[in-house]
């Protein structure tokens, strides 16, 4: 058994990357056909602890090799590379409704790993482990400026890749939570690319919150543009959730956003004609006797702009989409109707004969918060209301392993439509 004379090494190479880059977890020096477990813990910036753990047998070399050795059981099992960190969890006695987000780009999230003797689940924190481990795991990459944005009465924040550039460019729109939320720009900035992320939902005018109109996003949209490390005519916008009503809107209607390329994940078309932000709000708040709620008492809004209006008035006229267009719909999500937007963008593309812009990735049992990848899945988190300031339990969607595997998928295929329509025929961008 481990610990019997053996003396076990514990690597994971690197020990320092980016959030989605992958790392090699082995284990050395253990008695042939010991049984282990591999624990991985980390804390957030709000102080809670997360965890995930695999029970492995070590091969006849005395070795477990996490990317090509089965787990048997824990929070994950099979051969999975990344099950320490995807399949993680709020350890037992958590606050409830917790949510898995990084908050300071400029930190990295600190992973500490060990290794025990005999195949646990519970209990690590009273016991000695054989060996451990710290990897760090970063959104931003050495190098990379971040710069905070108040210009033109806007409020976000841009990250620069180093060097003189000029780069392509994406304008990063997040949902419903409001908020200033960096870490996928820092990490889209760490693979070469200017990002401008936007606050635009809680803002507050003249001592109350307020619904910014489309001049505030051409605003922000302006500055990034004429940022002089910035591509002016290769620029993508992409949004989440709320944040793909402004994308599609704003692609179709205004004058100043004529972007390269769209990528929308978990969001909807359904919007008036040449309508605004304020308008989805409307929407949502005219179908509210739609909300349901799961036997736990998990709010479900998916129903809140469903069915989709055949009423062309009603939703942004994609047909008039000139850009090439990637969705990315999650089949279980339970926040939006992302997979019926998703049809019907479809259709009215077809009918308007522009359908060879449009991509589409839609994976089963994949939830409305899709994330870079071996981010811990969040099927349901704790949601504070706009307007009344009051806590819900929101029911996003999704089965671990599939949601998971839709991360990674969506993230490598994002990278890859980015470079494509960005980088393509554009001799003055550096990559």
């Amino acid at each position: 058994m481990a610990g019997d004379g053996c003396c076990p090494l514990l690597s994971v190479t690197p020990t320092r990357c980016l959030v989605d880059e992958k790392f090699e977890v082995l284990v050395q020096g253990l008695c042939p056909g010991s049984q282990v477990t591999l624990h991985a813990l980390t804390q957030t910036e709000d102080g809670d602890y997360w965890d995930a753990f695999g029970h492995y047998v070590s091969d006849a070399t005395g070795s477990v090799k996490v990317s090509e050795h089965c787990s048997v059981g824990g929070s994950y099992e099979g051969i999975e590379p990344m099950g320490l960190l995807w399949s993680m969890k709020p350890v037992p006695g958590s606050r409830t409704g917790l949510r898995f987000r990084k908050k300071d780009v400029s930190i990295p999230i600190e992973v500490h790993i060990s290794v025990y003797k005999g195949h646990m689940t519970e209990g690590f924190k009273e016991q000695t482990p054989l060996a451990s481990v710290v990897a760090e795991r970063w959104y931003i990459a050495p190098g990379i400026q971040r710069i905070s944005i108040t210009e033109k009465g806007i409020k976000g924040t841009l990250f620069l890749p180093p060097g003189p550039g000029p780069f392509p460019a994406v304008f990063d729109l997040w949902g419903g939570a409001g908020g200033l939320v960096e870490y996928r720009s820092a990490l889209l900035a760490s693979r070469g690319y200017v990002c401008l992320t936007l606050k635009y939902v809680g803002l507050v005018k003249d001592g109350k919150e307020h619904n910014v109109g489309n001049d505030y996003f051409e605003a922000a949209y302006t500055v990034l543009q004429e940022h002089p490390k910035v591509c002016p005519d290769k620029i993508a916008v992409m949004g989440l959730s709320f944040g793909v009503s402004v994308t599609l809107g704003m692609t179709v209607y205004s004058p100043v956003i004529q972007p390269a390329c769209l990528v929308c994940v978990s969001g909807s078309h359904v919007m008036p004609v040449n309508g605004c932000l304020a308008d989805v709000f409307a929407a949502i708040k005219k179908n509210v006797r739609n909300t349901r709620y799961d036997e736990e008492q998990r709010i479900i809004w998916r129903d809140l702009l469903l069915p989709i209006p055949d009423d062309p008035s009603k939703k942004v006229e994609v047909g008039r989409i000139k850009c090439p267009v990637m969705l990315i719909v999650g089949e279980d999500d339970q926040n939006w109707p992302a997979t019926e937007s998703a049809e019907d963008m479809k259709q009215m593309m077809e009918k308007a004969g522009n359908s060879h812009l449009l991509t589409i990735l839609s994976y089963p049992k994949t939830g409305h918060l899709i994330e870079p990848p071996y981010s811990p899945h969040c099927r349901a988190s704790n949601f504070v209301m706009a307007e009344s300031k009051s806590k819900v339990v929101a029911l996003w969607g999704g089965e671990t392993v599939p949601h998971c595997l839709a991360q990674e998928d969506s993230w490598q295929k994002t990278l890859a439509f980015l470079k494509k329509h960005l980088y393509s025929d554009t001799s003055m961008c550096k990559l």
